[in-house]
């Protein structure tokens, strides 16, 4: 057991998520009533920590925190201590500017640092632990994609967004005479996709680990109008790609993350409406995903996340991210644990070909863009 321990800094890195208010409410109350240290705050992820913006964070500043969407620090998904250029520090070109953020947690005196990121902010994470700082990483993006843990913060508000979209989405398809094509998030993972898709009834789920074939879908949309079920309903991951193709994306600079993902169901929107009899409509979710209050398992997922994160650096476990764990055996509920930072420093957790939904979809005739695949013309809710 640490006994030295004082004074912690938290910081939240990466895009948003609900749930991000949360843990940081979460960390700085066990903090202050369970050990008696001080909490202080850096804004705008790693950024705060080489531009010297913080705050203090007291019982007082996060009260009424629980509900609210967003994050009170603020974030930043641009900032890479290893290599990044910062007009406040004079960079006209990135730098690696590591040894500046160690040199500015050291004039803090911080015991320990809790991040709070995706697998591109945890992977930094791991790397200042290997130069010594005392680290303990919280998962948290809507993507869920984070090695190490089955649910990250912010998923289950994304999901619920994105499956309410799909519900509305039915009653316009039906009446028009549709198809309509939703874009859901997550990068390269499809986790939001193949959630949002089967809770809300779509036809057909296309994810970027599934590579899709574009016959496979004009099939489909064919076969439900032949049924008597003229319209369809596609839910897309903005990750997705054909078959022998790419996905769908901007570059937006050197590191892996700097690629914008989107515009999947433009591309399909034109491919479709050449060859399908229907009009075709496609939509993106974008950004509605990542706002707004969070659901009631995100919040208590962060208030549990953001109290073990704490147990942890009281125990000196740093160079560790706490996660949610299921029995294997399936004789206990979910459980609480840590990890190596190192496992989501790997890289983005996939969606497995054994998942169980996924099985679970294809016995139930929705679509995944396959050739040969059987599929249920009556899929769907209506």
């Amino acid at each position: 057991m640490v006994t030295s321990i004082r004074r912690i800094g938290i910081l939240t890195a990466g895009g948003d998520a609900p749930g991000l208010n949360a843990a940081i409410r979460a960390v700085t109350k066990s903090a202050i009533l369970v050990h008696g240290w001080s909490v202080l705050g850096f804004e705008d992820g790693y950024e705060g920590i080489l531009t010297g913006r913080a705050r203090p964070l007291t019982l007082d500043s996060v009260r009424g925190l629980l509900p609210i969407g967003g994050t009170l620090l603020g974030t930043s998904n641009r900032t890479n201590p290893f290599w990044c250029a910062l007009t406040e520090l004079g960079d006209r070109e990135p730098r690696d500017h590591s040894e500046t953020l160690i040199r500015s947690l050291q004039r803090y005196e911080l015991d320990a640092l809790i991040v709070i990121g995706g697998d591109g902010s945890l992977s930094i994470a791991y790397r200042l632990w290997q130069l010594g700082v005392p680290i303990v990483g919280i998962p948290k993006t809507i993507d869920n994609d984070v090695r190490g843990t089955e649910m990250t913060i912010g998923f289950d508000t994304a999901v619920a967004v994105a499956t309410e979209a799909i519900d509305r989405l039915h009653t316009t398809a039906e009446s028009h005479h549709r198809v309509m094509l939703v874009e859901l998030m997550g990068r390269t993972a499809g986790w939001i996709a193949l959630y949002a898709g089967l809770a809300g009834g779509a036809d057909a789920i296309l994810l970027p680990e599934v590579p899709f074939s574009l016959d496979a879908i004009v099939e489909v949309i064919a076969r439900r109008e032949r049924a008597g079920r003229p319209f369809t309903i596609i839910a897309v991951a903005e990750g997705a790609q054909p078959r022998g193709g790419e996905a769908v994306y901007e570059v937006t600079g050197p590191q892996p993350y700097q690629r914008k993902y989107g515009g999947i169901c433009r591309v399909l929107e034109e491919q479709l409406a050449r060859r399908v009899r229907l009009e075709v409509r496609s939509m993106a979710l974008a950004y509605l995903q990542r706002g707004g209050p969070p659901t009631a398992r995100d919040r208590a997922l962060a208030t549990t996340l953001g109290s073990a994160a704490v147990d942890a650096v009281a125990a000196g476990a740093f160079g560790q991210m706490v996660a949610v764990r299921s029995d294997p055996h399936g004789r206990a509920m979910p459980s609480v644990v840590t990890v190596p930072l190192a496992e989501p420093a790997r890289g983005p957790r996939l969606v497995p070909p054994n998942h169980p939904l996924l099985t679970a979809a294809r016995r139930l005739g929705i679509s995944l863009g396959e050739d040969g695949e059987v599929v249920d013309t009556t899929t769907g809710s209506s």
